[in-house]
């Protein structure tokens, strides 16, 4: 159980990263780095489903990382 734990834990990590950067397109280099961005826009189309599933997946990661607390600190 500890083993699936930690690489579901990984995967969703990897998972996390990588939809946050395909947030970041269009904005250039500097957007990936936390650059200014001048005019705010809604979020449509695709740019919303993704944005929707970035924030399931940063949920499920960090209820998996509590979930991985509780069982690593209760088997020792």
């Amino acid at each position: 159980m500890n083993i699936f734990l930690g690489i579901a834990q990984i995967l969703l990590g990897v998972a996390l990263i990588a939809v946050m950067l395909l947030q970041s397109k269009g904005e250039e280099l500097g957007g990936v780095f936390g650059g200014a961005q001048g005019i705010y826009q809604t979020r449509r189309g695709f740019d919303r489903v993704l944005f929707n599933i970035t924030i399931f997946i940063a949920i499920a990661f960090f209820v998996l990382a509590i979930v991985n607390v509780i069982f690593f600190s209760t088997s020792r």
